[in-house]
């Protein structure tokens, strides 16, 4: 009895101690009304505070660039805000270098909108739209990737630069009641400028891959916001060498297309890596491309082939693979997509051959 009404009291407790938390947390961190003056005064906003500065200045149709919906794990959405953010949270640091916390560039997301904001925000941001979309193709590409082709509706056209990648946003689903959005690169080339095609695989408990893999279907109407990035083609080296591994062969894809179809002077080594047969995908694609273009080569390669794959390509890392066939930095420029891991490890390869800095651009995901 006496177990019974300990529990009991416990339980009391904690249920008065919850019921205050929801009246402060509505009474105190009411914050009413606050503006956002952007760039100086060229535009003021008036937004209801609480929120954080990435999601108050998306429902204005500003649209910061952001990979992991405001979760501070990319780091992506900074911006310079010159008054009204409070102190810098560790949250924020490991994504912030020293020049950019002199020069009060925060994450958006991690800003909570308390008070009266001042910030900067880059002209071509503006540029940013948002689009609503009809689903009009999905492909299983592999067991766990899923290719969808998106008509565009309203606007119905979209200029971005290959390489390039946008917001998807999900609808509440499920257990998941809010809507959330991630960051996907573009495949399609930008002549294409009346759809997107994206490349998604999905991810255990991910809450935006599990929604696209098993919640949407041809026809459905979605919303996408961009382009974002700066992961696209400089205009400098002659011989280009791609590395990709799974859903990073996407904007591998775009640039691709975009230099085949421009019709540039350049000499491009696509390097692609999977780990077995079941998780290559536009092969024929790419071979066929190989065929038609002497200016283009593809190299798959498979880490640990089964026995039954019957692959007679190439194996290994695809550090193993890029080590074998480039010889040195010579007149080259690297773009690489795919895992932090991939990434770092094709970096150390690169910089070996003779690789500076500025010649090797990456998209981390």
């Amino acid at each position: 009895m006496q177990i019974f009404f300990t529990v009991l009291s416990v339980s009391l407790i904690s249920s008065t101690l919850a019921f205050f938390i929801v009246i402060a947390e509505k009474y105190l961190n009411n914050y009413g009304e606050c503006k956002i003056d952007i760039n100086n005064g060229e535009r003021v906003l008036k937004v209801e505070g609480g929120s954080s500065l990435l999601s108050s200045l998306a429902s204005q149709k500003i649209f910061i660039p952001s990979a992991c919906g405001g979760k501070a794990t990319c780091g992506l959405c900074k911006i310079q805000v010159i008054d009204g953010a409070g102190p810098l949270l560790p949250t924020e640091e490991p994504y912030l270098t020293k020049d950019e916390i002199k020069n009060n560039v925060r994450l958006s997301c991690q800003i909570k909108i308390k008070k009266d904001l001042k910030i900067k925000v880059p002209e071509e941001l503006f540029n940013i739209k948002q689009f609503k979309a009809r689903i009009e193709k999905i492909e299983q590409l592999t067991h766990d990737i899923k290719g969808i082709r998106f008509a565009l509706i309203e606007p119905d056209e979209i200029r971005f630069k290959a390489g390039q990648y946008v917001q998807l946003y999900t609808k509440p689903y499920g257990k998941v009641k809010e809507s959330v959005f991630r960051a996907y690169s573009m495949a399609s080339p930008p002549s294409d400028n009346h759809a997107v095609e994206l490349i998604i695989r999905k991810v255990p408990q991910g809450i935006c891959t599990t929604y696209v893999h098993s919640h949407l279907s041809e026809g459905d109407e979605v919303t996408l916001s961009g382009p974002y990035g700066d992961f696209f083609l400089r205009d400098g080296a002659s011989d280009l060498v791609f590395i990709a591994g799974g859903s990073g062969l996407a904007p591998i894809r775009s640039l691709v297309l975009d230099i085949l179809q421009k019709g540039l002077e350049k000499n491009m080594s696509f390097f692609f890596g999977a780990v077995s047969a079941k998780d290559l995908y536009y092969i024929d694609f790419f071979r066929e491309l190989e065929e038609r273009h002497s200016n283009f080569k593809f190299i798959p390669a498979l880490s640990k082939p089964e026995p039954s794959d019957n692959w007679s390509g190439e194996t290994g890392l695809i550090t193993e693979v890029v080590d074998r066939y480039i010889l040195d930095a010579q007149n080259k420029e690297a773009y690489l997509c795919g895992s932090p891991g991939m990434i770092n490890a094709c970096l150390n390869v690169l910089k070996k051959k003779g690789f500076a800095d500025n010649a090797i651009f990456f998209d981390k995901f």
